[in-house]
């Protein structure tokens, strides 16, 4: 009896899971990382050149960018051909480095931005170390929760270690450096890992409780978060409030119509937009590249995020799921944060929009994000081949077995 065509949500289920092919998940989280990267470096010349930085001129933030997406675009294709086994062998010593990294904030090596002390400088070089947390994290919680698996089971005993002592420490030092949006960023990784880890419901729903509780004091103690709030809610009057740039912001958007008013042409950017290369460059974009730019730029994000989903569905690597699913929680997770920031469906969180926004730590920290993804597709995709190489022999030796007989 001949097999009739698969029903249609069966087949639209494997193209989104990528079953028949073996590369596609490799392309698409090479494709739109490349092209990100290009567009932000594109954009921060585009933002920032309107502003005279010191005396490094109006284009020294392009020329961070493009130094670091260089170097990140490099090491990119260096991490693509690792080996699990080499993340196991470094997943401790990035999660130390991180963790030391945090601490020095705190030291004379520390500098203060807009409030929030979370960068390092040293001979005029600044770094973000709680970018470098983000992907510590991610690699050693899931190295520790696949050695675990091997010894314990499921349920509350995964608190240990990833939310106590490590996971803690880091949220901890994060906001001892009052960066509430990478704060939030940290929790929903350290959700998303024990959800991926199997821990039940009940326990993760508790956690995630006392984690907004603390989020929802910290906000109530600082009048800046608290003007924020308001400010989305349209409780504001005056040029000064927060509203502002939410207003500049979605003025830059409608500006823009479908098509936008061209590259370089943004007039919000003139020092109407506060921070227009950094958290609010998404609005420069939408005014220069209009709606169908902003949709572009959406659709890389979806189609990243497709393909690093396609790695974590089809394998049974407790490490390679655990660590794809909190690199995209992060990378999507935030994106998210940023343009619903932007548009008003979030208050003013102050988190940057990945690959686009001005940031050499941040920008290269995703892009080595997406190297770690990318070796386990590269390394998936040679094992599926090898596979379907060894099925096709068994088969063709066992027509040749049958015709001889």
């Amino acid at each position: 009896m001949t097999k009739g065509p698969a029903p249609r949500a069966v087949r639209i289920w494997d193209w989104l899971t990528g079953k028949h092919s073996t590369k596609s998940a490799y392309w698409m989280i090479l494709g739109p990382t490349l092209a990100l990267t290009f567009i932000g470096v594109v954009m921060v010349l585009s933002a920032s050149s309107v502003e005279y930085i010191g005396g490094a001129g109006s284009f020294a933030s392009l020329r961070s960018q493009g130094l670091y997406a260089v170097i990140g675009i490099i090491l990119l294709f260096w991490m693509g051909k690792w080996r699990r086994t080499t993340y196991h062998r470094l997943a401790v010593a990035l999660l130390v480095a991180s963790i030391i990294l945090l601490a020095l904030v705190f030291t004379p090596l520390g500098w203060e931005v807009n409030g929030n002390r979370n960068w390092i400088r040293v001979a005029g070089f600044s770094f973000q170390p709680s970018e470098a947390a983000k992907l510590a994290f991610c690699v050693w919680s899931a190295y520790a929760l696949s050695q675990k698996f091997k010894y314990t089971g499921y349920g509350k005993k995964l608190l240990v270690p990833v939310v106590l002592p490590f996971g803690a420490l880091l949220v901890f030092f994060v906001a001892l450096g009052r960066d509430l949006g990478t704060v939030l960023i940290l929790a929903m990784i350290i959700a998303v890992v024990l959800y991926l880890g199997g821990m039940r419901g009940s326990y993760l729903l508790g956690t995630s409780v006392i984690g907004l509780v603390c989020v929802a004091i910290a906000t109530a103690l600082s009048s800046n978060r608290m003007l924020r709030i308001q400010a989305w809610l349209g409780q504001c009057n005056h040029a000064s409030d927060p509203c502002y740039q939410y207003e500049q912001g979605i003025f830059a958007l409608a500006s823009g119509g479908w098509f936008g008013l061209g590259l370089g042409q943004s007039r919000q950017k003139w020092s109407y937009i506060p921070e227009a290369g950094n958290d609010f460059i998404f609005t420069v974009l939408g005014e220069e590249l209009g709606l169908l730019g902003a949709l572009l730029v959406i659709g890389l994000f979806i189609t990243l995020g497709l393909g690093m989903f396609r790695v974590a569905y089809n394998t049974t690597d407790h490490f390679v799921r655990i660590a794809t699913g909190a690199i995209m929680t992060w990378l999507l997770g935030q994106a998210f944060m940023n343009i619903a920031m932007v548009t008003g469906l979030l208050p003013v969180i102050g988190v940057p929009l990945p690959f686009i926004s001005a940031g050499g730590s941040a920008l290269l920290m995703a892009i080595l994000a997406v190297g770690v993804v990318l070796s386990f597709a590269r390394n998936q995709a040679h094992e599926r081949q090898q596979n379907t190489q060894s099925a096709t022999t068994d088969s063709k030796v066992k027509e040749s077995v049958q015709s001889r007989q």
